[in-house]
């Protein structure tokens, strides 16, 4: 009977790990299929191309207002990159032309891999995220990011509270109290691909 008892027992607390594991990758997939992030690489490491893609960074930073006023939803921002993808590109190209550059800028909406990254409270878990990417020549340097919507980043940038339930505030401003969970989620999905293999 013990071995039953024993059984039982460590069957319910795996369910609710399980459970609690699931709830919080759906927490993840959510964050991750509800943003629009801002890449832009540099075309080097190089002192000058590092400070070539800042000069770029502040340019379109200050004109995003120009470029995707009215976009209330992740849909409109996402169509509007799209429409303003020729225009990013001029805004940026001219900044390097201005400043004694002739590297072609590449400007595409994308979803790529991105490694935790922190942009100054906030901490953006690993994963795949839809990106409007920027790439400066070669775009081999080092890159500069943010979230683009909800508008974390931008001139106009607001609380990430008034986009994100509790949890998910906590998530990306709090992330050392969901290691275990991050981990449990990391080791689920190395699983689920060896299983598929």
């Amino acid at each position: 009977m013990r071995k039953f008892e024993f059984s039982a027992v460590l069957g319910l607390i795996l369910a609710l790990c399980w459970g609690n594991v699931a709830h919080f990758e759906q927490k993840l997939n959510d964050l991750q299929n509800g943003v629009l992030r801002l890449h832009i690489l540099a075309n080097s490491d190089s002192d000058r191309d590092q400070q070539l893609k800042l000069l770029v960074r502040d340019e379109l930073l200050k004109q995003s207002e120009m470029l995707f006023s009215g976009c209330n939803t992740l849909d409109e921002m996402k169509e509007r990159a799209v429409q303003q993808k020729e225009t990013i590109r001029l805004i940026a190209q001219n900044v390097l032309e201005k400043n004694g550059c002739d590297d072609r800028v590449t400007v595409q909406l994308t979803e790529m891999e991105f490694d935790k990254r922190e942009y100054e409270e906030i901490t953006m878990p690993a994963g795949a995220y839809e990106a409007l990417r920027i790439l400066i020549g070669e775009g081999e340097g080092h890159n500069w990011w943010c979230v683009m919507y909800p508008p974390l980043c931008l001139p106009v940038a607001s609380d990430p509270s008034e986009w994100f339930d509790g949890e998910t505030v906590e998530i990306l401003t709090q992330p050392e109290k969901y290691e275990v969970k991050f981990k449990c989620v990391e080791i689920w999905h190395e699983l689920q691909e060896k299983l598929s293999e």
